[in-house]
């Protein structure tokens, strides 16, 4: 069984960098693993996401300022983040799952979420 815990979450004044970072134990080193945020009152959404062959992928509004990566060596998976913007406030979850397909509808393992404030 796959647990995620992560950790790099913190407040920030617009403009700063984070970097958040979600160690797996168990086996994810062919795994789909991804970040997704949450704000109160709205749905969770994907913020990036990196499938089993290393592609990463990003939703439009953190191009260019957010990277994921992953370590399988230490089997943690990584979130530069960059140029932070206030709207970029919120809880953010890591994910994995054998699958991409698996990890966008929620059919995966999630942490239990690390805070980010980015203030004005």
């Amino acid at each position: 069984q796959v647990q995620l815990m992560e950790s790099g979450g913190g407040s920030v004044q617009a403009g700063g960098s984070l970097r958040l970072s979600c160690v797996a134990s168990g086996y994810t080193t062919t795994h789909a693993m991804g970040w997704f945020r949450q704000v109160p009152g709205k749905e969770r959404e994907r913020v990036a996401d990196v499938d089993s062959d290393g592609s990463p992928r990003y939703v439009g509004s953190v191009k260019g300022r957010f990277t994921i990566s992953k370590d399988n060596a230490k089997n943690t998976l990584y979130l530069q983040m960059n140029n932070l913007k206030p709207e970029d406030t919120g809880t953010y979850y890591c994910a994995a799952a054998p699958l991409r397909a698996q990890l966008l509808s929620n059919q995966g393992v999630w942490g239990q979420g690390t805070q980010v404030t980015v203030s004005s």
